[in-house]
Protein backbone atom coordinates (compact mmCIF):
# COMPACT_ATOMS: atom_id res chain seq x y z
CA UNK A 1 0.00 0.00 0.00
CA UNK A 2 1.35 3.13 -1.53
CA UNK A 3 1.82 5.55 1.41
CA UNK A 4 0.63 9.42 1.22
CA UNK A 5 2.53 11.99 2.98
CA UNK A 6 0.66 15.01 4.39
CA UNK A 7 2.00 18.08 6.25
CA UNK A 8 0.20 19.16 9.31
CA UNK A 9 0.37 23.07 9.66
CA UNK A 10 -1.25 23.89 13.06
CA UNK A 11 -0.26 27.84 13.27
CA UNK A 12 -1.95 30.05 16.25
CA UNK A 13 -4.58 29.72 18.32
CA UNK A 14 -6.71 27.12 18.52
CA UNK A 15 -4.96 25.78 14.78
CA UNK A 16 -2.54 23.31 17.36
CA UNK A 17 -5.97 21.94 19.57
CA UNK A 18 -7.93 20.96 16.45
CA UNK A 19 -4.84 19.82 14.55
CA UNK A 20 -4.27 17.39 17.37
CA UNK A 21 -7.69 15.44 16.50
CA UNK A 22 -6.54 15.22 12.93
CA UNK A 23 -3.70 13.80 14.12
CA UNK A 24 -5.91 10.98 16.09
CA UNK A 25 -8.15 10.09 12.69
CA UNK A 26 -5.32 9.76 10.68
CA UNK A 27 -4.01 7.41 13.28
CA UNK A 28 -7.04 5.60 13.15
CA UNK A 29 -7.44 5.31 9.37
CA UNK A 30 -4.24 4.13 8.93
CA UNK A 31 -5.23 1.11 11.57
CA UNK A 32 -7.79 0.25 10.13
CA UNK A 33 -5.67 -0.49 6.67
CA UNK A 34 -8.11 2.32 4.72
CA UNK A 35 -4.49 3.75 3.57
CA UNK A 36 -1.62 4.71 4.73
CA UNK A 37 -0.70 8.17 5.91
CA UNK A 38 2.96 9.68 6.96
CA UNK A 39 3.36 12.89 8.47
CA UNK A 40 5.83 16.19 8.68
CA UNK A 41 4.57 18.74 11.38
CA UNK A 42 5.95 22.43 10.66
CA UNK A 43 5.56 26.41 11.33
CA UNK A 44 3.17 29.04 10.08
CA UNK A 45 1.90 32.31 11.06
CA UNK A 46 2.74 33.61 14.13
CA UNK A 47 4.76 30.67 15.68
CA UNK A 48 6.53 31.00 12.29
CA UNK A 49 7.62 34.57 12.74
CA UNK A 50 8.19 33.80 16.79
CA UNK A 51 11.01 31.46 15.68
CA UNK A 52 12.01 32.36 12.52
CA UNK A 53 11.17 35.77 11.63
CA UNK A 54 8.80 35.07 8.63
CA UNK A 55 5.18 33.67 8.21
CA UNK A 56 6.80 30.53 6.67
CA UNK A 57 10.45 29.44 5.97
CA UNK A 58 11.64 27.82 2.85
CA UNK A 59 11.80 25.15 4.16
CA UNK A 60 8.77 24.36 5.49
CA UNK A 61 7.33 25.59 1.79
CA UNK A 62 9.41 23.14 0.54
CA UNK A 63 7.83 20.58 2.85
CA UNK A 64 3.96 21.77 1.24
CA UNK A 65 5.65 21.28 -2.62
CA UNK A 66 6.13 18.00 -1.95
CA UNK A 67 3.67 16.98 0.13
CA UNK A 68 0.57 14.87 -1.17
CA UNK A 69 -1.74 17.30 0.79
CA UNK A 70 -1.43 20.20 3.39
CA UNK A 71 -3.86 20.38 6.55
CA UNK A 72 -4.19 23.57 8.29
CA UNK A 73 -5.11 24.65 11.12
CA UNK A 74 -5.01 28.46 11.95
CA UNK A 75 -2.78 31.81 11.72
CA UNK A 76 -3.09 34.96 13.24
CA UNK A 77 -3.90 37.09 16.65
CA UNK A 78 -3.26 40.27 18.54
CA UNK A 79 0.08 39.17 19.87
CA UNK A 80 1.34 39.90 15.73
CA UNK A 81 -0.55 43.22 14.86
CA UNK A 82 2.49 45.14 15.41
CA UNK A 83 4.83 42.75 12.83
CA UNK A 84 5.97 44.44 9.27
CA UNK A 85 3.32 43.88 7.08
CA UNK A 86 5.47 41.32 4.88
CA UNK A 87 5.70 38.74 7.56
CA UNK A 88 2.36 39.17 9.07
CA UNK A 89 1.03 35.56 9.74
CA UNK A 90 -1.50 35.68 7.38
CA UNK A 91 1.37 35.95 4.46
CA UNK A 92 2.15 32.34 5.36
CA UNK A 93 -1.10 31.41 4.29
CA UNK A 94 -1.36 33.71 1.05
CA UNK A 95 2.17 32.22 0.35
CA UNK A 96 1.31 28.67 0.22
CA UNK A 97 -1.74 29.36 -1.67
CA UNK A 98 0.57 31.64 -4.20
CA UNK A 99 3.67 29.02 -4.88
CA UNK A 100 1.28 25.94 -5.05
CA UNK A 101 -0.64 27.23 -7.30
CA UNK A 102 -4.17 26.24 -5.48
CA UNK A 103 -6.22 28.91 -7.39
CA UNK A 104 -10.08 27.06 -6.64
CA UNK A 105 -11.30 27.60 -2.49
CA UNK A 106 -13.98 25.13 -2.31
CA UNK A 107 -16.55 25.51 0.77
CA UNK A 108 -18.99 24.09 1.65
CA UNK A 109 -21.80 25.26 4.11
CA UNK A 110 -23.97 22.41 5.27
CA UNK A 111 -26.73 22.86 7.99
CA UNK A 112 -27.03 19.42 9.44
CA UNK A 113 -30.53 18.50 11.07
CA UNK A 114 -29.62 18.60 14.69
CA UNK A 115 -27.70 22.35 14.27
CA UNK A 116 -30.66 23.77 12.55
CA UNK A 117 -31.70 25.96 15.54
CA UNK A 118 -28.38 26.99 16.24
CA UNK A 119 -28.29 29.17 12.85
CA UNK A 120 -29.57 32.63 13.41
CA UNK A 121 -32.25 32.41 10.71
CA UNK A 122 -35.29 30.36 11.07
CA UNK A 123 -34.80 26.75 11.15
CA UNK A 124 -37.15 26.32 7.61
CA UNK A 125 -34.64 28.26 6.01
CA UNK A 126 -31.67 26.72 7.09
CA UNK A 127 -32.29 22.92 7.96
CA UNK A 128 -31.37 20.71 5.13
CA UNK A 129 -28.92 23.28 3.54
CA UNK A 130 -26.14 22.00 1.42
CA UNK A 131 -24.13 24.70 -0.65
CA UNK A 132 -20.77 24.94 -1.92
CA UNK A 133 -19.07 28.30 -2.86
CA UNK A 134 -16.37 28.05 -5.32
CA UNK A 135 -13.93 31.05 -4.50
CA UNK A 136 -10.94 32.13 -6.72
CA UNK A 137 -8.17 32.23 -4.52
CA UNK A 138 -4.79 33.42 -6.33
CA UNK A 139 -6.01 36.24 -8.43
CA UNK A 140 -7.68 39.84 -7.66
CA UNK A 141 -6.88 42.38 -4.89
CA UNK A 142 -5.07 40.20 -2.86
CA UNK A 143 -2.41 39.76 -4.97
CA UNK A 144 -2.89 42.62 -7.87
CA UNK A 145 -0.02 45.59 -8.30
CA UNK A 146 0.37 47.67 -7.39
CA UNK A 147 -0.37 46.99 -3.75
CA UNK A 148 1.07 50.09 -1.52
CA UNK A 149 0.87 53.25 0.69
CA UNK A 150 2.51 56.12 -0.76
CA UNK A 151 2.67 59.58 0.83
CA UNK A 152 1.27 62.82 -1.10
CA UNK A 153 3.46 65.77 -1.69
CA UNK A 154 0.39 67.55 0.08
CA UNK A 155 1.56 65.20 3.02
CA UNK A 156 -1.58 62.87 2.95
CA UNK A 157 -1.52 59.37 2.25
CA UNK A 158 -2.84 57.05 -0.25
CA UNK A 159 -3.46 53.65 -0.30
CA UNK A 160 -3.42 51.57 -3.39
CA UNK A 161 -4.99 47.74 -4.14
CA UNK A 162 -5.47 46.58 -7.53
CA UNK A 163 -8.06 44.15 -8.69
CA UNK A 164 -7.17 42.25 -11.61
CA UNK A 165 -8.34 39.22 -13.49
CA UNK A 166 -7.99 38.00 -16.81
CA UNK A 167 -9.63 35.31 -19.05
CA UNK A 168 -7.17 32.38 -18.34
CA UNK A 169 -7.98 32.87 -14.20
CA UNK A 170 -11.78 33.48 -14.73
CA UNK A 171 -12.61 30.47 -17.17
CA UNK A 172 -10.64 27.82 -14.96
CA UNK A 173 -12.22 28.83 -11.71
CA UNK A 174 -15.61 28.54 -13.21
CA UNK A 175 -15.15 25.66 -15.12
CA UNK A 176 -14.34 24.35 -11.53
CA UNK A 177 -17.79 25.05 -10.63
CA UNK A 178 -19.64 23.70 -13.37
CA UNK A 179 -17.96 20.49 -13.08
CA UNK A 180 -18.74 20.48 -9.22
CA UNK A 181 -22.37 21.52 -10.39
CA UNK A 182 -22.89 18.54 -12.87
CA UNK A 183 -22.43 15.89 -9.41
CA UNK A 184 -24.59 18.20 -7.43
CA UNK A 185 -27.67 20.42 -8.50
CA UNK A 186 -26.26 21.00 -11.61
CA UNK A 187 -27.16 25.24 -10.62
CA UNK A 188 -24.44 27.31 -10.88
CA UNK A 189 -24.44 31.30 -9.67
CA UNK A 190 -21.82 33.62 -10.63
CA UNK A 191 -21.27 36.89 -8.55
CA UNK A 192 -19.59 39.54 -9.09
CA UNK A 193 -20.21 43.63 -9.27
CA UNK A 194 -20.28 44.17 -12.72
CA UNK A 195 -22.22 48.04 -12.31
CA UNK A 196 -19.10 49.25 -10.53
CA UNK A 197 -16.18 47.25 -11.18
CA UNK A 198 -14.58 46.58 -14.96
CA UNK A 199 -13.63 43.15 -13.81
CA UNK A 200 -16.84 42.51 -12.58
CA UNK A 201 -17.31 43.49 -16.74
CA UNK A 202 -15.27 40.75 -17.99
CA UNK A 203 -16.02 38.18 -15.24
CA UNK A 204 -19.45 38.08 -16.30
CA UNK A 205 -18.40 38.51 -20.10
CA UNK A 206 -16.30 35.16 -19.49
CA UNK A 207 -18.34 32.93 -17.11
CA UNK A 208 -21.33 33.31 -19.41
CA UNK A 209 -19.39 32.75 -23.08
CA UNK A 210 -17.92 29.64 -21.44
CA UNK A 211 -21.04 28.34 -20.44
CA UNK A 212 -22.79 28.61 -23.43
CA UNK A 213 -19.60 26.84 -25.39
CA UNK A 214 -18.92 24.27 -22.85
CA UNK A 215 -21.82 23.84 -20.23
CA UNK A 216 -24.94 24.56 -21.47
CA UNK A 217 -26.76 21.71 -19.67
CA UNK A 218 -25.95 23.36 -16.50
CA UNK A 219 -28.42 26.18 -15.20
CA UNK A 220 -26.87 29.76 -14.79
CA UNK A 221 -27.74 32.86 -13.34
CA UNK A 222 -25.80 35.68 -12.61
CA UNK A 223 -25.85 37.95 -9.60
CA UNK A 224 -24.22 41.30 -7.98
CA UNK A 225 -22.31 40.57 -4.94
CA UNK A 226 -24.07 42.66 -2.63
CA UNK A 227 -27.52 41.27 -3.72
CA UNK A 228 -26.51 37.70 -3.28
CA UNK A 229 -25.04 38.66 0.47
CA UNK A 230 -28.74 39.73 0.79
CA UNK A 231 -30.12 36.82 -0.87
CA UNK A 232 -28.12 34.21 1.32
CA UNK A 233 -29.58 35.01 4.69
CA UNK A 234 -33.13 35.41 2.67
CA UNK A 235 -33.40 31.81 1.27
CA UNK A 236 -29.97 30.53 1.27
CA UNK A 237 -31.58 27.16 -0.35
CA UNK A 238 -32.23 28.76 -3.83
CA UNK A 239 -28.59 28.20 -4.38
CA UNK A 240 -26.21 25.01 -5.27
CA UNK A 241 -22.93 26.08 -6.64
CA UNK A 242 -21.91 29.73 -6.27
CA UNK A 243 -18.78 31.23 -8.29
CA UNK A 244 -17.00 34.69 -7.41
CA UNK A 245 -13.77 36.41 -7.42
CA UNK A 246 -11.49 36.10 -4.41
CA UNK A 247 -12.37 39.43 -2.58
CA UNK A 248 -16.52 38.65 -2.59
CA UNK A 249 -15.60 34.68 -1.86
CA UNK A 250 -14.18 35.53 1.28
CA UNK A 251 -16.72 37.64 2.80
CA UNK A 252 -19.65 35.63 1.28
CA UNK A 253 -18.30 32.25 2.30
CA UNK A 254 -18.32 33.92 6.28
CA UNK A 255 -22.17 34.95 5.66
CA UNK A 256 -22.88 30.99 4.12
CA UNK A 257 -20.98 29.60 7.31
CA UNK A 258 -22.72 31.26 9.58
CA UNK A 259 -26.25 30.07 7.92
CA UNK A 260 -24.76 26.38 9.13
CA UNK A 261 -24.63 27.90 12.92
CA UNK A 262 -21.03 28.27 13.87
CA UNK A 263 -17.43 28.59 11.58
CA UNK A 264 -16.51 26.17 13.19
CA UNK A 265 -18.36 23.69 11.95
CA UNK A 266 -16.92 24.09 7.85
CA UNK A 267 -13.93 23.07 6.13
CA UNK A 268 -12.62 24.21 3.08
CA UNK A 269 -10.25 23.04 0.15
CA UNK A 270 -7.64 24.81 -1.48
CA UNK A 271 -6.85 23.18 -4.82
CA UNK A 272 -4.23 23.58 -7.85
CA UNK A 273 -4.90 22.30 -11.51
CA UNK A 274 -4.83 18.83 -12.26
CA UNK A 275 -1.09 17.53 -13.20
CA UNK A 276 -1.84 15.83 -16.74
CA UNK A 277 0.90 13.26 -15.90
CA UNK A 278 -0.43 12.15 -12.67
CA UNK A 279 -3.97 13.37 -12.91
CA UNK A 280 -2.76 14.74 -8.93
CA UNK A 281 -3.76 18.14 -7.84
CA UNK A 282 -1.76 20.10 -5.37
CA UNK A 283 -3.70 20.78 -2.38
CA UNK A 284 -4.81 22.50 0.92
CA UNK A 285 -7.72 21.88 3.37
CA UNK A 286 -8.12 24.06 6.36
CA UNK A 287 -11.45 24.57 8.55
CA UNK A 288 -13.36 28.05 7.69
CA UNK A 289 -12.72 29.21 11.46
CA UNK A 290 -9.65 31.34 12.31
CA UNK A 291 -6.94 31.19 15.27
CA UNK A 292 -9.91 32.11 17.78
CA UNK A 293 -7.38 33.91 20.58
CA UNK A 294 -9.80 34.52 22.87
CA UNK A 295 -10.42 30.61 23.53
CA UNK A 296 -7.01 28.99 22.77
CA UNK A 297 -5.70 26.85 25.28
CA UNK A 298 -8.65 26.36 26.90
CA UNK A 299 -9.58 22.89 25.00
CA UNK A 300 -12.98 23.88 23.79
CA UNK A 301 -12.83 24.77 20.16
CA UNK A 302 -14.56 22.80 17.82
CA UNK A 303 -12.61 20.37 15.86
CA UNK A 304 -15.41 19.61 13.49
CA UNK A 305 -14.46 22.04 10.69
CA UNK A 306 -10.82 20.29 10.87
CA UNK A 307 -12.08 16.81 11.22
CA UNK A 308 -14.14 17.66 8.16
CA UNK A 309 -11.11 18.84 5.87
CA UNK A 310 -9.53 15.48 6.26
CA UNK A 311 -13.04 14.07 4.67
CA UNK A 312 -12.26 16.78 2.07
CA UNK A 313 -8.64 15.99 1.63
CA UNK A 314 -9.93 12.30 1.44
CA UNK A 315 -12.14 12.61 -1.17
CA UNK A 316 -9.96 14.97 -3.21
CA UNK A 317 -6.93 14.51 -2.97
CA UNK A 318 -6.50 10.60 -2.13
CA UNK A 319 -10.03 9.27 -4.32
CA UNK A 320 -11.33 7.73 -0.64
CA UNK A 321 -14.75 8.76 -1.37
CA UNK A 322 -15.72 5.92 0.91
CA UNK A 323 -13.80 6.99 3.94
CA UNK A 324 -14.83 10.13 3.45
CA UNK A 325 -18.33 9.84 3.75
CA UNK A 326 -17.31 7.45 6.71
CA UNK A 327 -15.94 10.29 8.35
CA UNK A 328 -19.23 13.27 7.25
CA UNK A 329 -21.55 10.15 8.53
CA UNK A 330 -19.31 9.95 11.54
CA UNK A 331 -20.12 13.70 12.47
CA UNK A 332 -23.62 14.11 11.41
CA UNK A 333 -24.50 10.61 13.94
CA UNK A 334 -22.24 12.38 16.87
CA UNK A 335 -24.52 15.30 16.42
CA UNK A 336 -27.68 13.61 16.16
CA UNK A 337 -26.44 12.13 19.77
CA UNK A 338 -26.91 15.79 21.15
CA UNK A 339 -22.60 16.11 21.70
CA UNK A 340 -21.86 20.32 21.55
CA UNK A 341 -19.04 21.88 21.86
CA UNK A 342 -19.63 25.60 23.25
CA UNK A 343 -20.06 27.52 20.11
CA UNK A 344 -22.84 25.33 18.82
CA UNK A 345 -25.17 24.67 21.77
CA UNK A 346 -28.28 26.40 22.79
CA UNK A 347 -28.57 27.74 26.05
CA UNK A 348 -28.80 25.23 29.15
CA UNK A 349 -27.51 22.24 27.13
CA UNK A 350 -23.72 20.49 28.58
CA UNK A 351 -20.88 21.13 26.07
CA UNK A 352 -18.01 18.92 25.54
CA UNK A 353 -14.58 19.74 24.69
CA UNK A 354 -12.22 19.66 21.82
CA UNK A 355 -10.66 16.13 22.88
CA UNK A 356 -13.73 14.85 24.04
CA UNK A 357 -15.47 15.65 20.74
CA UNK A 358 -13.34 14.31 18.34
CA UNK A 359 -13.23 10.91 20.24
CA UNK A 360 -16.62 11.25 20.29
CA UNK A 361 -16.27 11.12 16.20
CA UNK A 362 -13.97 8.23 16.66
CA UNK A 363 -15.47 6.23 18.72
CA UNK A 364 -18.97 6.87 15.63
CA UNK A 365 -16.09 6.40 12.86
CA UNK A 366 -15.49 2.51 14.72
CA UNK A 367 -19.06 1.96 15.18
CA UNK A 368 -20.15 2.79 11.32
CA UNK A 369 -17.03 0.25 10.13
CA UNK A 370 -18.14 -2.54 12.56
Amino acid sequence: MAAHNILLLPGDGIGPEVMAEVTKLLSWLNKQGIARFETETDLVGGASYDAHKVSITDAAMARATAADAVLFGAVGGPKWDAVPYAVRPEAGLLRLRKDLGLFANLRPAICYPALADASSLKRELVEGLDIVIVRELTGGVYFGEPKEIVTLENGEKRAVDTQVYTTHEIERIARVAFELARKRGNKVTSSEKRNVMRSGVLWNQVVTALHKAEYPDVQLEHQLADALGMQLVRYPKQFDVIVTDNLFGDMLSDVAAMLTGSLGMLPSASLGAEDPATGRRKALYEPVHGSAPDIAGQGVANPIAMIGSVAMALRYSFGLGEAADLVEKAIAAVLDQGLRTRDIAVAGQNTVGTGEMGDAVLRELQHLAG
